[in-house]
């Protein structure tokens, strides 16, 4: 019997959305009226300054992610059953609002992929269905170096029929605007206790015992196991941390898809970086 090959996902040249379950969401397309000049109908409600500010689908892309605010607030109160929150992000230098855990999970995968502007709950979307108007909040807009992204994060279990439809249609507008849409549904396996893990030492680092170089040079000889790694160090205690330092930051590399621990194989720099 053949055994399948494990996925492997190399944390130094890995995009963010690898990191995700592959799979659909279903489709809500043949729901939404799409008739011709539907981009024009269609509205997006931003807000700028506390003032609303509404404009055609068909103008969206050009409407400037500075200075957006969020179009509801996060609120907080006593036996709610979802978790808002707000997530400090090194590669925005700002915290920005989320719902539930699960979007606190997809925000940190946004920093571990140094996205350069993140906008929570950006506009709010009005589109016409076969069953008449419907509203919808997509939860984050992104960018990328190479991408915008728009972004609906909801467990796989938890997405229903008038979901699909939402998405369906946040998915035209993307494609309408030339950005790129996706669902977070899941999480490969080990990826978010990996991420949880490194995202520890996520800030800026100093390093007055010189432990970096070392660890870049003896990774750069080959692969090596984690714990081999930290040992070698003068201070392998200081070490560990400044190893997971050097991974959040793409300069040491694991596999996302393995458990980390001490048996882990580090990789060094790829060249040229």
């Amino acid at each position: 019997m053949e055994i399948a090959r494990r996925y492997e996902l190399r944390s130094d040249r890995c995009e963010w959305q690898e990191l995700l379950v592959s799979g659909g969401w279903g489709s809500g397309r043949e729901s939404l009226e799409l008739a011709q000049g539907w981009a024009r109908t269609w509205t997006a409600r931003w807000r700028y300054g506390g003032e609303a500010v509404v404009c055609s689908v068909r103008d969206l892309a050009s409407m400037p992610l500075q200075g957006a605010e969020p179009v509801r607030r996060f609120s907080w109160r006593t036996s709610q059953f979802h978790r808002p929150g707000l997530q400090y992000m090194v590669s925005t230098g700002r915290h920005h609002g989320f719902e539930s855990h699960a979007e606190q999970q997809l925000l940190l995968a946004l920093d571990f992929a140094r996205v350069s502007e993140v906008l929570s709950q950006p506009f709010r979307l009005s589109f016409t269905s076969i069953d008449g108007p419907g509203e919808h909040t997509p939860d984050f807009l992104a960018m990328t170096a190479s991408d915008v992204w728009l972004i609906d994060v909801r467990p796989g279990d938890r997405i229903k029929d008038e979901d699909r439809v939402r998405f369906a249609a946040a998915a035209e507008v993307a494609l309408s605007c030339g950005w790129r849409y996706v669902v977070a549904a899941g999480w490969r396996p080990h990826v978010q206790t990996t991420l949880d893990t490194v995202s520890a030492q996520r800030r800026p680092l100093t390093d007055p015992l010189g432990l970096q170089p070392a660890l870049l040079a003896a990774a750069g000889a080959g692969p090596v196991r984690f714990g081999d790694l930290v040992e070698q160090a003068s201070v392998p205690a200081m070490a560990r941390a400044q190893a997971l330092h050097l991974i959040w930051n793409r300069r040491l590399a694991i596999d996302l898809a393995a458990p980390l621990n001490d048996q882990s194989m580090v990789h060094g720099e790829r060249s040229g970086r």
